[in-house]
Protein backbone atom coordinates (compact mmCIF):
# COMPACT_ATOMS: atom_id res chain seq x y z
CA UNK A 1 0.00 0.00 0.00
CA UNK A 2 1.41 3.27 -1.24
CA UNK A 3 0.57 6.02 1.13
CA UNK A 4 0.14 9.97 -0.28
CA UNK A 5 2.70 12.46 2.03
CA UNK A 6 0.32 15.33 1.19
CA UNK A 7 -2.92 12.75 2.90
CA UNK A 8 -0.29 11.61 6.31
CA UNK A 9 0.81 15.31 6.86
CA UNK A 10 -3.06 16.66 7.08
CA UNK A 11 -4.21 13.82 9.34
CA UNK A 12 -1.29 14.69 11.35
CA UNK A 13 -2.24 18.04 11.46
CA UNK A 14 -5.40 17.42 12.04
CA UNK A 15 -4.99 14.75 14.71
CA UNK A 16 -2.85 17.39 16.43
CA UNK A 17 -5.56 20.47 16.31
CA UNK A 18 -8.50 17.82 16.88
CA UNK A 19 -9.96 21.04 14.39
CA UNK A 20 -10.29 20.64 10.37
CA UNK A 21 -10.12 24.56 10.22
CA UNK A 22 -7.38 24.96 12.45
CA UNK A 23 -5.41 22.25 10.58
CA UNK A 24 -5.97 23.54 7.40
CA UNK A 25 -4.51 27.05 8.48
CA UNK A 26 -1.65 25.31 9.53
CA UNK A 27 -1.11 24.09 5.84
CA UNK A 28 -2.12 26.70 4.14
CA UNK A 29 -4.76 24.74 2.30
CA UNK A 30 -8.66 25.13 2.58
CA UNK A 31 -10.59 23.28 5.23
CA UNK A 32 -12.46 20.89 1.97
CA UNK A 33 -8.82 20.57 0.49
CA UNK A 34 -8.01 18.63 4.13
CA UNK A 35 -11.40 16.92 4.56
CA UNK A 36 -10.89 15.80 0.89
CA UNK A 37 -7.09 14.55 1.90
CA UNK A 38 -8.20 12.63 4.90
CA UNK A 39 -11.27 11.14 3.29
CA UNK A 40 -9.13 9.59 0.45
CA UNK A 41 -6.61 8.08 3.21
CA UNK A 42 -9.45 6.65 5.27
CA UNK A 43 -10.98 4.99 1.94
CA UNK A 44 -7.54 3.69 1.23
CA UNK A 45 -6.93 2.22 5.13
CA UNK A 46 -10.53 0.93 4.58
CA UNK A 47 -11.20 2.30 8.37
CA UNK A 48 -12.30 5.61 9.63
CA UNK A 49 -9.55 7.83 11.14
CA UNK A 50 -11.33 10.16 13.10
CA UNK A 51 -14.75 10.32 14.73
CA UNK A 52 -16.89 13.56 13.73
CA UNK A 53 -19.75 13.41 16.18
CA UNK A 54 -21.30 16.43 17.03
CA UNK A 55 -19.32 17.25 20.12
CA UNK A 56 -16.42 17.76 18.05
CA UNK A 57 -13.59 15.90 16.35
CA UNK A 58 -11.99 12.54 18.17
CA UNK A 59 -9.44 9.97 16.76
CA UNK A 60 -11.20 6.75 16.56
CA UNK A 61 -9.10 4.12 17.78
CA UNK A 62 -7.52 3.02 14.54
CA UNK A 63 -7.11 6.62 14.42
CA UNK A 64 -5.24 6.69 17.67
CA UNK A 65 -2.78 3.75 16.38
CA UNK A 66 -2.12 5.60 12.77
CA UNK A 67 -0.85 8.72 14.46
CA UNK A 68 2.46 7.32 15.71
CA UNK A 69 3.57 5.84 12.90
CA UNK A 70 1.88 7.85 10.51
CA UNK A 71 4.16 10.95 12.49
CA UNK A 72 7.18 8.56 11.88
CA UNK A 73 7.12 7.79 8.30
CA UNK A 74 6.83 11.80 7.65
CA UNK A 75 9.99 12.60 9.59
CA UNK A 76 11.57 9.90 8.14
CA UNK A 77 10.41 11.62 4.33
CA UNK A 78 11.49 14.81 5.55
CA UNK A 79 14.98 13.60 6.69
CA UNK A 80 15.13 11.86 2.86
CA UNK A 81 14.28 14.89 1.34
CA UNK A 82 17.06 16.88 3.82
CA UNK A 83 19.41 14.16 3.16
CA UNK A 84 19.05 14.88 -0.61
CA UNK A 85 18.62 18.36 -1.52
CA UNK A 86 18.76 20.14 1.98
CA UNK A 87 22.35 19.35 3.86
CA UNK A 88 23.62 22.69 2.56
CA UNK A 89 20.64 24.61 3.53
CA UNK A 90 20.82 27.24 6.70
CA UNK A 91 18.95 26.12 9.69
CA UNK A 92 16.48 28.49 10.04
CA UNK A 93 15.74 30.41 13.04
CA UNK A 94 13.52 32.59 14.73
CA UNK A 95 14.44 34.29 17.91
CA UNK A 96 11.66 36.14 20.06
CA UNK A 97 12.00 38.14 23.67
CA UNK A 98 13.97 40.66 21.76
CA UNK A 99 14.08 43.33 24.49
CA UNK A 100 15.93 40.56 26.71
CA UNK A 101 18.75 39.97 23.85
CA UNK A 102 17.88 35.96 22.96
CA UNK A 103 20.66 36.06 20.67
CA UNK A 104 23.48 36.49 23.35
CA UNK A 105 22.76 33.05 24.37
CA UNK A 106 22.10 31.29 21.13
CA UNK A 107 25.26 32.71 19.78
CA UNK A 108 27.21 31.34 22.27
CA UNK A 109 25.60 27.75 21.48
CA UNK A 110 25.26 28.08 17.52
CA UNK A 111 29.17 29.59 17.38
CA UNK A 112 30.50 26.76 19.09
CA UNK A 113 28.83 24.76 17.44
CA UNK A 114 29.74 25.72 13.91
CA UNK A 115 33.61 25.41 14.90
CA UNK A 116 33.10 22.26 15.70
CA UNK A 117 31.17 21.05 12.20
CA UNK A 118 28.20 20.00 14.18
CA UNK A 119 25.88 22.87 12.48
CA UNK A 120 26.78 24.17 9.16
CA UNK A 121 25.08 27.72 9.88
CA UNK A 122 22.32 29.34 10.82
CA UNK A 123 19.84 31.62 8.94
CA UNK A 124 18.45 33.80 11.43
CA UNK A 125 14.48 35.40 11.18
CA UNK A 126 13.04 38.04 13.65
CA UNK A 127 10.21 36.54 15.22
CA UNK A 128 7.78 39.14 16.91
CA UNK A 129 6.94 36.92 19.77
CA UNK A 130 5.98 33.14 20.99
CA UNK A 131 2.60 32.82 18.91
CA UNK A 132 4.36 34.25 15.59
CA UNK A 133 7.20 31.81 15.74
CA UNK A 134 4.89 29.50 16.69
CA UNK A 135 2.74 29.83 13.44
CA UNK A 136 6.10 30.05 11.57
CA UNK A 137 7.07 26.82 12.66
CA UNK A 138 3.82 25.00 11.80
CA UNK A 139 3.77 26.50 8.29
CA UNK A 140 7.51 24.93 7.70
CA UNK A 141 8.66 28.71 7.28
CA UNK A 142 11.52 28.14 9.72
CA UNK A 143 13.12 24.90 11.34
CA UNK A 144 13.30 26.00 15.09
CA UNK A 145 12.24 29.16 17.36
CA UNK A 146 14.65 30.41 20.60
CA UNK A 147 12.82 32.13 23.37
CA UNK A 148 10.64 31.70 26.36
CA UNK A 149 8.34 29.31 25.80
CA UNK A 150 5.45 29.01 27.85
CA UNK A 151 1.92 27.56 27.77
CA UNK A 152 -0.29 27.00 26.05
CA UNK A 153 1.53 25.17 23.49
CA UNK A 154 0.76 23.61 20.33
CA UNK A 155 0.74 19.54 20.83
CA UNK A 156 2.79 19.42 17.48
CA UNK A 157 5.95 20.91 19.42
CA UNK A 158 8.59 20.16 20.74
CA UNK A 159 11.43 22.02 23.31
CA UNK A 160 14.32 21.84 25.36
CA UNK A 161 15.24 23.95 28.16
CA UNK A 162 18.63 25.97 27.76
CA UNK A 163 19.30 28.65 30.27
CA UNK A 164 18.10 29.52 33.54
CA UNK A 165 19.11 33.27 33.85
CA UNK A 166 19.13 35.24 37.01
CA UNK A 167 17.31 38.51 36.90
CA UNK A 168 18.02 41.70 38.03
CA UNK A 169 15.96 44.72 39.10
CA UNK A 170 16.29 48.00 37.15
CA UNK A 171 15.46 51.39 38.25
CA UNK A 172 16.37 54.98 38.38
CA UNK A 173 19.12 56.78 40.90
CA UNK A 174 16.32 58.41 42.53
CA UNK A 175 14.43 55.37 43.35
CA UNK A 176 14.25 54.82 47.49
CA UNK A 177 15.36 51.88 46.89
CA UNK A 178 18.46 52.31 44.16
CA UNK A 179 21.30 52.31 46.53
CA UNK A 180 20.72 48.63 47.77
CA UNK A 181 23.35 46.31 47.30
CA UNK A 182 20.76 43.69 46.52
CA UNK A 183 17.03 43.00 46.76
CA UNK A 184 14.32 40.99 47.84
CA UNK A 185 11.26 41.19 45.12
CA UNK A 186 9.10 41.59 48.12
CA UNK A 187 11.13 44.67 48.74
CA UNK A 188 9.55 45.95 45.50
CA UNK A 189 5.25 45.88 46.58
CA UNK A 190 5.10 49.60 46.51
CA UNK A 191 6.70 49.82 43.46
CA UNK A 192 5.43 50.42 40.03
CA UNK A 193 6.34 47.72 37.62
CA UNK A 194 7.18 49.62 34.16
CA UNK A 195 6.05 46.87 31.18
CA UNK A 196 6.78 47.37 27.63
CA UNK A 197 3.48 46.14 26.68
CA UNK A 198 0.75 44.46 28.30
CA UNK A 199 1.01 42.33 30.73
CA UNK A 200 -0.96 39.80 29.38
CA UNK A 201 1.38 39.17 26.45
CA UNK A 202 4.27 39.37 29.01
CA UNK A 203 4.13 36.12 31.17
CA UNK A 204 7.02 36.26 32.75
CA UNK A 205 6.42 39.94 34.27
CA UNK A 206 2.78 38.81 34.58
CA UNK A 207 3.30 35.90 36.34
CA UNK A 208 6.43 37.63 38.60
CA UNK A 209 3.76 40.82 39.32
CA UNK A 210 1.23 38.38 40.84
CA UNK A 211 3.88 36.19 42.74
CA UNK A 212 5.58 38.82 45.05
CA UNK A 213 2.42 41.36 45.02
CA UNK A 214 3.20 43.78 42.98
CA UNK A 215 0.07 45.60 42.78
CA UNK A 216 1.11 48.99 40.76
CA UNK A 217 1.71 48.13 37.39
CA UNK A 218 2.18 50.28 34.11
CA UNK A 219 2.34 49.77 30.64
CA UNK A 220 4.50 51.15 28.09
CA UNK A 221 5.37 50.93 23.95
CA UNK A 222 8.18 48.62 23.27
CA UNK A 223 10.37 51.35 21.31
CA UNK A 224 13.74 49.51 21.91
CA UNK A 225 15.51 48.80 25.34
CA UNK A 226 17.00 52.31 25.51
CA UNK A 227 14.01 53.64 25.49
CA UNK A 228 12.25 51.53 27.38
CA UNK A 229 15.31 51.87 30.00
CA UNK A 230 14.85 55.54 29.98
CA UNK A 231 11.33 55.76 30.45
CA UNK A 232 12.45 53.35 34.17
CA UNK A 233 14.95 55.97 34.93
CA UNK A 234 12.78 58.85 34.54
CA UNK A 235 10.19 57.76 37.43
CA UNK A 236 11.00 57.77 41.30
CA UNK A 237 9.15 54.41 42.21
CA UNK A 238 9.48 52.74 38.52
CA UNK A 239 11.37 49.18 37.90
CA UNK A 240 11.30 46.33 35.75
CA UNK A 241 13.24 43.22 34.99
CA UNK A 242 16.08 42.53 33.16
CA UNK A 243 18.14 39.30 32.80
CA UNK A 244 21.59 39.79 34.11
CA UNK A 245 23.76 39.42 31.57
CA UNK A 246 21.31 41.70 29.53
CA UNK A 247 24.44 44.75 27.83
CA UNK A 248 23.03 47.66 29.46
CA UNK A 249 22.89 50.75 27.12
CA UNK A 250 24.04 53.81 28.33
CA UNK A 251 20.88 55.15 30.03
CA UNK A 252 21.69 58.57 32.66
CA UNK A 253 20.72 57.33 36.42
CA UNK A 254 19.75 53.95 35.50
CA UNK A 255 20.89 51.30 38.50
CA UNK A 256 20.77 47.47 38.21
CA UNK A 257 20.22 45.46 41.30
CA UNK A 258 20.29 41.73 41.83
CA UNK A 259 17.42 39.78 43.44
CA UNK A 260 18.17 37.26 46.15
CA UNK A 261 15.87 35.13 48.52
CA UNK A 262 14.58 34.23 45.56
CA UNK A 263 16.45 35.02 42.48
CA UNK A 264 14.20 35.16 39.98
CA UNK A 265 15.11 32.97 36.79
CA UNK A 266 14.54 33.68 33.28
CA UNK A 267 13.52 30.05 31.39
CA UNK A 268 15.39 30.40 27.49
CA UNK A 269 14.51 27.45 25.41
CA UNK A 270 14.69 25.87 21.96
CA UNK A 271 11.54 24.95 20.21
CA UNK A 272 10.90 22.65 17.30
CA UNK A 273 8.30 21.23 15.25
CA UNK A 274 7.82 17.31 15.96
CA UNK A 275 9.15 15.46 12.99
CA UNK A 276 11.18 18.52 11.53
CA UNK A 277 13.55 16.54 9.01
CA UNK A 278 16.19 19.20 9.13
CA UNK A 279 19.98 17.29 9.66
CA UNK A 280 21.39 20.44 11.95
CA UNK A 281 18.49 20.07 14.30
CA UNK A 282 19.40 17.00 16.08
CA UNK A 283 23.09 18.65 16.15
CA UNK A 284 21.65 22.06 17.61
CA UNK A 285 19.39 20.46 20.42
CA UNK A 286 22.99 18.24 21.25
CA UNK A 287 24.99 21.72 21.19
CA UNK A 288 22.35 23.55 23.47
CA UNK A 289 23.22 20.95 25.90
CA UNK A 290 26.56 20.68 26.00
CA UNK A 291 27.02 24.22 26.75
CA UNK A 292 23.92 23.91 29.48
CA UNK A 293 26.48 21.80 30.91
CA UNK A 294 29.46 23.31 30.40
CA UNK A 295 28.45 26.64 31.58
CA UNK A 296 26.01 25.04 34.73
CA UNK A 297 23.06 27.08 33.48
CA UNK A 298 20.18 24.85 34.48
CA UNK A 299 21.30 25.19 37.90
CA UNK A 300 18.35 25.60 39.97
CA UNK A 301 17.85 25.67 44.06
CA UNK A 302 14.06 25.93 44.54
CA UNK A 303 15.14 27.01 47.94
CA UNK A 304 16.73 29.56 46.59
CA UNK A 305 15.43 30.30 42.92
CA UNK A 306 12.22 31.08 42.11
CA UNK A 307 10.32 29.90 38.07
CA UNK A 308 7.22 30.84 37.28
CA UNK A 309 5.26 27.83 36.46
CA UNK A 310 5.43 25.41 34.40
CA UNK A 311 9.43 25.50 34.37
CA UNK A 312 9.88 24.70 38.22
CA UNK A 313 7.49 21.41 37.66
CA UNK A 314 9.63 20.50 34.69
CA UNK A 315 13.30 21.47 36.95
CA UNK A 316 11.28 19.76 39.96
CA UNK A 317 10.77 16.33 37.77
Amino acid sequence: MDLDGAQLRAFVRAAEELHFGRAAGTLAISQQALSKRIARLESLLGTELFDRGGSGVRLTEAGQRFLGPARQTLAAADAAVAAAVGEDRPLRVDVWGHLYAPMRTLAQVAGHAEQAGRVGGLVLGHGRDLPSVTAALLHGDIDAGFGRVHPPLHTGLAHRLVRLEPVDAVLGADHPLAARPALRPDQLRDSVLWAPGPLDRLDFLHQFADRFAIRNRATSVNLGLAHFLAEVAAGPRRFSLLPADVPLPEVPGLRSVPLVHPTPLYAWSLLWRTGTGHPGLHDLVAACAARARRSRWLEYDPARDWLPEPQASCQAG
